[in-house]
C-alpha cells in the first residue's frame, strides 16, 4: 500500500491498513466527545487495557459555522496579505542565495510582486463566484453521539468501571475515619 505521494503507508502498530468498521461491544454512549474521552481516560487511570477500546462517532454531520460576510475589501486585503507573505519568502530566498546582490532588492521586488499577484488572483477568484458565496465559514465534522466500544474479552469489566464513573464513585474505596 502506498500514500498519494508515492511513499509507503505507515499506520500505528496493530491498526488495520485499510479503513475498516470498528469492532467490539458497546460499553458506554456519550453526547459529546469530551465525555467519551473522559470515560476512556478513567479506564486508563485504573489500569484498564485501553488498547481494546475504541471511540466511535455515530450519526456524523458536517457543521459549517458562518463567520462573517465576505466583501470586496476583505477579499482584496486577504489576497494582498497572503501574496505579500509569499513574495517576502521568495524575495528572502533570492536575496540570500543570489551572489553579488544586496539582500534588500530581491526582498522588496518579491514583496511587491507577491502583493500584486495575490491581489489579482483573489479578485479573479472572487469575481468568478459572482456573489454565490458571500460569506466566510469554518467547517467541522461532528457526531450525534460517541460510543465507546471494547473488545469482548474486557467488555464487562469496562462496563462496570464506566457505570461506577457515571454514579460518581471510583474504584478506590472512600477514606475511613
Amino acid at each position: 500500500m502506498s500514500t498519494p505521494f508515492g511513499g509507503p503507508a505507515r499506520t500505528a502498530p496493530g491498526l488495520p491498513n485499510l479503513p475498516t468498521p470498528p469492532t467490539g461491544w458497546p460499553v458506554g454512549s456519550y453526547a459529546t466527545y469530551v465525555e467519551a474521552q473522559r470515560a476512556v481516560d478513567h479506564l486508563a487511570d485504573n489500569d484498564f487495557p485501553v488498547g481494546d477500546v475504541t471511540i466511535v462517532g455515530v450519526d456524523l454531520m458536517l457543521v459549517e459555522r458562518v463567520i462573517g460576510r465576505l466583501t470586496w475589501g476583505r477579499v482584496l486585503l486577504s489576497g494582498a496579505a497572503s501574496g505579500a507573505w509569499f513574495g517576502l519568502f521568495v524575495g528572502l530566498l533570492l536575496g540570500l542565495f543570489s551572489p553579488g546582490t544586496t539582500v534588500f532588492g530581491p526582498i522588496l521586488v518579491g514583496l511587491v510582486s507577491g502583493l500584486l499577484f495575490g491581489l489579482v488572483f483573489a479578485a479573479v477568484g472572487y469575481g468568478a463566484s459572482r456573489g454565490r458565496r458571500d460569506f466566510t465559514s469554518a467547517s467541522q465534522m461532528v457526531a450525534g453521539r460517541y460510543d465507546v466500544l471494547c473488545q469482548p474479552r474486557n467488555a464487562e469489566k469496562a462496563r462496570e468501571m464506566l457505570a461506577k464513573l457515571a454514579l460518581g464513585s471510583s474504584t478506590t474505596p472512600p477514606p475511613t475515619g
